[in-house]
């Protein structure tokens, strides 16, 4: 899109060490549209420790991106989150709502046949700027 025929919609960067096919966030006016995050370290690296480190990663990396672009959990108002075996929904479901203290947000939840690099789970989140 032309920025200068778009102006209320800004497009961010992933801060990544690989190379990746799309945006961290796009901001649509006053809504931040985050990519899916699955979790990784700093180096681009799945966690190792299965769902629950995953799930604490992802949130942990959704929070970094809602925060550096004016939003934060507390904004959030839709997730998404995709998992490669719907049995560990339970245990995603115990670390997420540890993330949302004011509410919870909308959200769907759905099994994947696999995620990107072998990830047990990917959340993406749609937020309100401050």
């Amino acid at each position: 899109m032309d920025r200068e025929q778009h102006p209320e919609v800004e497009y961010y960067p992933a801060e990544t060490t690989r190379t990746v096919p799309f945006s961290a966030a796009v901001r649509v006016d006053k809504m931040l549209y985050l990519s899916g995050q699955i979790g990784i370290d700093d180096a681009g690296d799945v966690l190792p420790g299965g769902i629950v480190a995953e799930t604490r990663q992802a949130m942990e990396n959704i929070r970094a991106t809602l925060e550096r672009y004016g939003s934060s959990l507390d904004r959030v108002i839709k997730v998404t989150v995709m998992l490669a075996d719907m049995a560990e929904w339970m245990e995603m479901n115990k670390v997420y709502v540890s993330y949302f203290s004011k509410h919870l947000p909308a959200r769907s939840s759905m099994g994947t046949t696999g995620l990107a690099l072998g990830a047990r789970v990917e959340i993406e989140c749609i937020a309100v700027l401050d």
